[in-house]
């Protein structure tokens, strides 16, 4: 009996010491993590008051020399606060207000110093100086809250993930949606992106829960006796969407519907995969047959890549007017290497669909265009976002230069203007 109360109390003293060095270790983790980001505030403040310095000097120069150097300033400056900002916990919603805002405002800088427009600039930006002062000034009263809670990550994580946040970083957010709003109004092109993003062209009829359901098991017969949670996207959220959460066997897995319309947004199955049995061939008829049943018939196959488990193969939708392929209404399938299983797929893109406008592909002289040692391999029309918000149709263009070492580009090049616009080394 005594061997039995040593034998316990020795354990219950282990428990106990173990129990302490948990505790000192999520301390000790907490107290590192909090180190870190105690550098990202002060980092930020820093960069946030340098940027600040950099707009306002950006407007004493004449000389373009001068104005370059801060306009790179300026660019430069609102990359690293976005790079410091991201990696702090202060929520979604006001991260995202500072990456727009700061993405603008580079933006801007480098557009400026490519288009030689420096009077747009300094009608813009004395008033973008005063508005990033005042963000400064608040961003530094708010970390304040950061440092209330004495290294205790747990309780400042749960403040800001709460639903109705009551930081003093919230005055930020809303006084960012302000500045941002009136300093850099969105072009019209923008808008329209935007409403693009968020679905606002969507004009279906919306369907219930049991009607979300229905179609995901007649999408996706393999699962059509799995069992099934489904639930409805916050208020928040960009678009009304259905998730349905599904398990069966050995597949888990969701699927994600949009309420307008019950059109499908993505698909994902986990379950293991076996040794490889499908050749590429096999599994590309697999992949066109897929998007042929989830009701995609305006697809076309634009590549694939594997890995030690499956297959992602991407296809594209073919423009009606000149059978031009749209890569940004692209989907992107994922299949098992053992059985051709489809294990994934989205579709956000392709339901996102262009507005395509009327432009007119003018030919290329490759043998001029191009110097005399180029090969040019393979020639496709495309469209593609020029950088502006705009899908451009393009000569895309494999091309090989054949000097001491062979080496393969893909060049993407205005068909209307013959600006190029992209030019990738692939081997």
């Amino acid at each position: 009996m005594k061997t039995w109360l040593v034998v316990l109390t020795i354990a219950v003293i282990g428990l106990g010491a173990y129990s302490i060095d948990l505790h000192g270790d999520k301390e000790d983790l907490q107290r590192t993590v909090l180190a870190q980001y105690t550098d990202k505030l002060t980092d930020a403040s820093e960069k946030l008051s340098h940027l600040q310095r950099s707009v306002s000097q950006s407007l004493l120069f004449q000389d373009e020399q001068a104005i370059h150097s801060e306009l790179d300033s300026v660019w430069r400056l609102s990359s690293e606060v976005r790079s410091s900002i991201a990696n702090i916990p202060i929520g979604q919603e006001l991260s995202n207000e500072w990456m727009n805002y700061l993405g603008r405002l580079g933006d801007e800088a480098k557009r400026t110093a490519k288009t030689g427009d420096y009077e747009a600039w300094r009608e813009k930006m004395p008033q973008v100086s005063t508005n990033l002062q005042a963000l400064s000034d608040d961003w530094t009263a708010a970390t304040v809250d950061f440092y209330k809670h004495n290294g205790k990550m747990d309780v400042w994580l749960q403040q800001v993930d709460n639903k109705n946040p009551n930081t003093n970083f919230d005055k930020v957010k809303d006084t960012l949606k302000g500045y941002g709003e009136k300093d850099f109004p969105l072009t019209l092109s923008e808008s329209d992106w935007q409403k693009k993003i968020a679905l606002k062209a969507l004009q279906d009829a919306e369907i219930t829960e049991k009607e979300a359901l229905e179609k995901v098991k007649h999408l996706f017969p393999v699962i059509k006796d799995a069992t099934f949670t489904v639930t409805k996207s916050s208020d928040t959220a960009p678009y009304p969407f259905y998730h349905i959460q599904f398990h069966q066997g050995i597949r888990l897995g969701y699927a994600d519907l949009t309420v307008k319309g019950g059109h499908l947004l993505s698909y994902l199955v986990e379950r293991p995969v076996d040794e490889a049995k499908q050749s590429q061939e096999e599994i590309l008829k697999k992949a066109e047959d897929y998007v042929k049943k989830l009701g995609m018939n305006d697809l076309a196959y634009v590549e694939s890549r594997e890995n030690h488990q499956a297959w992602h193969v991407t296809f594209a939708r073919v423009h009606p007017g000149d059978n031009a392929l749209i890569y940004a209404d692209g989907v992107q399938l994922k299949l098992a290497k053992d059985t051709g299983e489809l294990l994934g797929a989205n579709a956000m893109e392709y339901i996102q669909e262009e507005n395509i406008k009327k432009q007119t592909a003018k030919p290329i002289d490759w043998k001029t265009f191009f110097q005399d040692d180029i090969q040019v391999q393979e020639v496709k029309n495309i469209y593609t976002d020029n950088g502006e918000f705009e899908q451009r149709l393009c000569y895309e263009v494999i091309a090989l230069r054949d000097g001491k070492t062979q080496e393969t580009f893909r060049i993407v090049i205005d068909a209307e203007n013959h600006n190029v616009l992209k030019v990738e080394y692939l081997t």
